[in-house]
């Protein structure tokens, strides 16, 4: 994609941690889109390499269920709410649900983009400084903030190679 059509270009350098922080948390979620864009069920489901069941779709998945476990559990503090894609007891039940169905698909994009928009709705409006109980742990939002970052720089490094293994796109 030609530079002057990438919908990452920043215009505005952020100033202050706040907005540094999230504009590379927003950076990073449209950069993981972007790797999936353009494909098919089937492209999405594809694993990588035996024996592993990720694939740009599980990822999908995966990450829908991050942001719904930082946000809603972590920073909202509602423990009890029903983990997506997931029994609760395998932890790879992202990756291994993950069918090259349009249904799957449909309902793993609506997913991340309901978790991604109440993450942002909700951090808008909370501060850097609350300190949440995170699993005993207690840990300060901007935690979180980073560990999401983090979360994301790590699968779009995946979703990278994943997408070349696919159609052999490779950038963004």
């Amino acid at each position: 994609m030609p530079s002057e059509e990438d919908p990452r270009t920043i215009t505005d350098q952020p100033r202050g941690e706040r907005a540094v922080v999230e504009g590379y948390l927003r950076h990073y979620r449209k950069t993981f889109e972007l790797k999936l864009q353009g494909l098919d069920p089937t492209q999405l489901a594809q694993r990588s390499v035996p024996p592993s069941s990720m694939s740009l779709l599980g990822l999908l998945r995966h990450l829908a269920g991050v942001e719904q476990s930082w946000n809603v559990r972590a920073l909202q503090g509602r423990h009890d709410a029903p983990r997506l894609a997931s029994s609760g007891t395998d932890r790879d039940d992202d990756f291994d649900g993950a069918e090259g169905t349009q249904e799957c698909v449909d309902q793993a994009w609506a997913d991340w983009r309901r978790e991604v928009a109440d993450a942002e709705a909700w951090l808008a409006g909370d501060d850097y400084d609350r300190v949440v109980d995170v699993r005993g742990d207690e840990i300060e939002v901007r935690d979180v903030v980073v560990h999401l970052v983090e979360e994301y720089a790590r699968h779009c490094g995946h979703a990278d190679l994943l997408r070349e293994c696919v159609d052999g796109r490779t950038g963004q």
